[in-house]
């Protein structure tokens, strides 16, 4: 199944065009986690998550400022340079000011049938925070419904909840598979996994993965003596700087991404009022730092994540200028650190090729490997 995943990564713009000839049914756009897909899987449309290309660009000067992160900056260049005219419309949710400029700008200068800002309460944390989002996505999905021409029902709803619910739980279980001592997978494989299920329709990921878990239970890979490292941080699918650090002799065996956990981990509710519980589930999903406060509800999800994985290191990495993240930092090293958790620091650019961090990543696992010894 690894391939089949690795696949469905490599070739998204395939995938979807693939996709959209067999069914006839609409391809959307998202640039951020908080985009309800279940309300996209009600109407039928695929949600395809745009991600970085990992390439160097020369197209968004006119567009975007040069601090603002080289990662919004390279969704941004392949809008521009044609590699999603397959998209019948993109959308985006409340998020940094740098992807929300991304957005914008795409908006502005790439023809769409379909386009939409979703106002996203930063202050998730308010007692206002559900009703806003539920009206909000009552909106949505009336503007969804206008865009498809097809009513949206609370039994399309419930199906929606459902299909998302099903993918999650089944990454999840994947997930924990990886606390064993040797674990059957490594980092890079999971990543391929739960990158793959933003980028492919959720019933067939869902089918994969149901696959795939039923096999690791004789599936042996001899990490076990392998570090174990948790990684975490600005949004991560840099596959080549995963398989560098783990060819070091390390395994990634959790991580707190929205390309990873942050991602999947928090299902919705099935009873009920469906768009309450949609709204519910983005409202109280483990947050992004643009939205964890005044609590730092982050915090501990990490350290029991860090805990029950057994991660003797972890990996933070930012990419370069993410602000929100960059806040972020401080406190969660000095929580891992406070745990006896040791901490890597990596500013990283995802348009910039990542052997550049190998000498360090191979001195980190040197100093870990020391510590044990004594």
């Amino acid at each position: 199944m690894i391939d089949t995943y690795k696949s469905w990564y490599e070739n998204r713009h395939g995938y979807a065009k693939a996709w959209k000839e067999k069914t006839g049914g609409k391809v959307l756009g998202y640039f951020c986690t908080y985009v309800p897909e279940e309300i996209l899987y009600a109407a039928n449309v695929l949600p395809v998550r745009i991600l970085g290309s990992h390439e160097p660009q020369n197209v968004t000067e006119p567009h975007i400022f040069a601090m603002f992160c080289p990662f919004c900056r390279d969704c941004l260049a392949q809008g521009l340079e044609g590699k999603y005219d397959y998209l019948d419309g993109i959308m985006i949710s409340q998020s940094c000011l740098h992807i929300r400029q991304a957005y914008t700008s795409w908006d502005l200068h790439i023809p769409m049938d379909f386009s939409y800002y979703l106002p996203m309460p930063h202050h998730v944390q308010s007692k206002h925070a559900v009703p806003f989002t539920r009206a909000e996505f009552e909106t949505f999905k009336h503007k969804v419904e206008e865009w498809t021409g097809n009513t949206i029902t609370d039994e399309d709803l419930n199906r929606g909840i459902e299909i998302v619910n099903r993918d999650r739980q089944l990454m999840k279980a994947v997930y924990e598979t990886r606390k064993q001592p040797d674990p059957p997978l490594t980092g890079l494989e999971a990543m391929y996994m739960v990158v793959s299920s933003q980028l492919s329709n959720k019933v067939e990921h869902a089918e994969a993965t149901e696959k795939f878990l039923a096999g690791l239970d004789s599936r042996s890979l001899g990490l076990g003596d392998n570090t174990r490292l948790m990684i975490l941080g600005s949004e991560n699918d840099d596959v080549e700087f995963i398989g560098m650090v783990e060819e070091c002799g390390a395994t990634f065996v959790q991580d707190d991404h929205c390309t990873g956990t942050r991602y999947f981990w928090d299902e919705a509710d099935s009873n009920g009022d469906p768009l309450t519980l949609i709204a519910e589930r983005y409202v109280n999903r483990l947050p992004c730092p643009t939205k964890d406060w005044p609590n730092r509800r982050r915090l501990d999800r990490i350290l029991q994540f860090a805990k029950e994985w057994n991660a003797a290191g972890a990996i933070i990495i930012q990419q370069k200028f993410c602000d929100p993240h960059e806040i972020d930092i401080p406190a969660i090293k000095q929580a891992l650190e406070a745990a006896n958790v040791k901490v890597l620091f990596l500013e990283l650019d995802v348009t910039v090729p990542a052997g550049q961090f190998k000498i360090r990543a191979e001195a980190f696992l040197e100093m870990l490997s020391e510590e044990d010894l004594f």
